[in-house]
Order: structure tokens, then sequence, then C-alpha cells
């Protein structure tokens, strides 16, 4: 029997060192399907390390990748990936992207890996065992308030509008919004209580599924932005410490009608 989360620190370790020894070299960028999603040789070079670790570990299980989509199993494992997330802070020399990579069993999250390579820092979880950074227990932020709270968000240029009003009605309650560009490295920083709370929509499964198993071991608590029953392929997620979760809630409920006031969270 494998161990998962042995399996997923071996290859984010792995695909980390291809993204460092890439991040050295000329790069290959290409836009996607919209202005401003881009794709790197790194991502593609970090992608088949993984793929190749994982389907030589678990030669059943059934592995999502962001790159190159589904390799089908025949069994009820299934890895959830993505080799480089925040790509374009990659090509542009920005430290904050990351490897990150989930195991599955039967539908349930039960291994996760973060890796950011230019940092130094391992992020790791297992079901029912806590999370760690750099293999030292971590926690959520003890904060109460939303008014002291440091929260994130993320979104595509493009699709600035669907995220304004939150944006703009989270600025006037928060101590602060920062827009980092990977929803990965976002969720570890709130498991390990640099972030209070971090909110994003139109997100994938391989931008959360990890993230979302290292806050809920560190302590925290994660939903859809509605409130509703986060799901790795639900679109939206709202994390947070737990303690300003009903708070950021309602603040984001309210965010259209509330965006032109300036009232601040007491």
């Amino acid at each position: 029997m494998i161990d998962p989360l042995e399996v997923a620190v071996a290859a984010a370790r792995e695909a980390g060192a291809v993204l460092l020894a890439c991040s050295v070299a000329p790069r290959e960028i290409h836009e996607k399907s919209q202005r401003a999603d881009i794709v790197t040789d790194a991502d593609r070079a970090s992608e088949t390390a993984i793929i190749a670790r994982l389907r030589a570990a678990t030669p059943l299980a059934t592995i999502l990748t962001e790159e190159t989509g589904l390799h089908a199993g025949s069994n009820d494992e299934r890895w959830i990936v993505d080799p480089l997330d925040g790509t374009t802070n990659f090509a542009h020399g920005y430290p904050l992207y990351c490897v990150s990579i989930a195991y599955e069993r039967a539908g349930e999250l039960v291994a996760a890996a973060i890796f950011a390579p230019a940092m130094n820092e391992l992020f790791a979880a297992e079901r029912g065992a806590g999370a760690t950074r750099n293999g030292t227990a971590i926690s959520v932020s003890a904060l109460e308030r939303v008014a002291d709270a440091l929260t994130c968000t993320g979104f595509h240029p493009n699709d600035f509008e669907r995220n304004g009003p939150y944006f703009r009605a989270m600025s006037y309650h928060a101590q602060a919004v920062r827009r980092d560009g990977s929803a990965a490295l976002d969720l570890a920083f709130v498991a390990c209580g640099r972030f209070d709370g971090f909110w994003e929509f139109d997100l994938h499964a391989w931008d959360v599924a990890a993230g979302t198993l290292l806050v809920r071991e560190a302590g925290g608590r994660v939903s859809a932005v509605d409130g509703s029953e986060a799901r790795v392929d639900g679109r939206s997620i709202l994390a947070t410490n737990g303690r300003v979760h009903a708070r950021m809630l309602e603040i984001l409920a309210s965010a259209q009608p509330a965006a032109g006031e300036r009232g601040r969270d007491g």
C-alpha cells in the first residue's frame, strides 16, 4: 500500500526542481484561449515529471491535470494536479508560484502537497493528521474580526467585473485585501495564518483541491462563496480561519448592494 502523502510530496519536490531549472532558462510563453491566460514550457515539463511519478506509484489511479486534462484510471483513486499555479508570476520572476497535488480516494480528499520552490516552502496535509509547513505543524490564525483581517482574492484580468464588487466591498471592511495570483498558495497561506480569509470565483479542481485539505487540517473552514458546501469542482471558494467566516459570508453576500457604501466592520 502506497503512502499517498509521501508520493505527493516527492512529486511536488521533483516538479519544483524542474520549475527552478526552467526559471533561469529562456522561457517559452504562449497564450491559451484568452488574453493573459498563459502557459509556459515549465508548466508542461513540470506536469510531465509529476504524471510519470504518480503513474509509477499508482498505475490504476485517475490523474486530472491542468494542462493535459484527464488521464483515466480504473479504481477509486484520483490525483488532482496543477503543475504550476501562478504561471504569470513565474513568467515574470515573481516568486509566488507553486506546484499543487491532491490525492482523493472514493471522492474524499486524503493527502495534499503544495510546494513553492522559489521560497522553499512545502505545505503538506493528510486527512485526520493535521497540516505542516516544512515539517512543522501549522494552524490558521486566531484573529476574530474582519476589521483586523488580511484577506486575499483572485480573478482573471478579463473577468474583473465578476469579482470587482466583492473586492471593493471587502476592501471597505477588511484591514487589507491582496491579490497574489496563485489560488493554491493563497489557500496554503490561510492554512498557516498569513491570510485570515480567501475567496475566489471560477476556479477548477486543480486550483483548490490541495489547499482545501490544508485549510481544513489546519483548523480552518472552507465553503462555497454562497455558504453552501465546498466541492473541488464547485467553481467558487471561501476559506478562512473559521472565526471570520460568517462575517465574510455576509460581506460577500451583500457585495452588490453594498459596493457603493463605505462602512467598516465594528
